[in-house]
């Protein structure tokens, strides 16, 4: 285990082997975040704890602030009440790259896609926007809250690929890994059965079915 953290420490690779939507099958809690919650560049994946931070509609100040408290290491998860603008971009990148912060899921828009890309951060995204933010107000840094369907705490395990985005409790994490990488293996016993002539339907004892097509 890490010493920092309750998760193995071999977590990341684990967590990218296995993919959220084995995850998500394994917590068997409510650890998806809305599925319209989508990477900004093709192949971005991250794990990392999570620190969690609100921002008022179309003000990212909060984001600026968080440069200086966030842990390194960590996934910013960021509520703006859903409101499409452009909270974050290649200035707040670099910002975040300097303050150790590993990526971005935010349910609000983000823009400098090609520099994204470019520098190969991983942001999750509602959407995306030009338009600019103030900076006026912060609702909330580092306070736990219901994000988007699944609750998020400081030191949550978040992760986030081309399927989805999972929030797994931190206290739940290596149960969850460990469950996930069962529920693999049962699967790849199951290809290897399929490949070799069984049928989806025998191999889940849905056989019954067969008499009522």
């Amino acid at each position: 285990m890490n010493p920092t953290l309750p998760f193995p420490a071999d977590y990341r690779e684990r967590a990218r082997l296995l993919g959220t939507s084995t995850l998500y099958e394994a917590s068997h809690l409510p650890t998806a975040v809305d599925s319209a919650i989508r990477p900004v560049w093709d192949g971005a994946f991250v794990a990392g704890p999570a620190y969690p931070l609100e921002c008022a509609p179309g003000d990212n100040l909060a984001l600026h602030l968080a440069m200086e408290r966030v842990p390194r290491g960590s996934v910013l998860v960021v509520g703006t009440g859903s409101f499409i603008a452009g909270y974050w971009g290649e200035v707040l990148t670099v910002a975040a790259e300097a303050a150790g912060v590993i990526g971005l899921v935010i349910d609000g828009g983000v823009r400098d896609i090609v520099a994204l890309r470019r520098r190969q951060f991983p942001v999750f995204a509602r959407g995306i926007s030009v338009k600019g933010t103030v900076k006026a107000s912060v609702a909330s840094l580092g306070s736990p809250f219901n994000f988007n369907g699944a609750w998020v705490t400081q030191g949550d395990l978040v992760v986030a690929d081309e399927d989805g985005v999972v929030i797994l409790p931190q206290g739940e994490a290596a149960r969850i890994l460990a469950e996930g990488q069962a529920r693999a293996d049962k699967e790849s016993v199951m290809m290897d059965a399929i490949s070799g002539g069984r049928t989806t339907l025998e191999l889940m004892n849905l056989t019954q079915w067969r008499t009522h097509s």
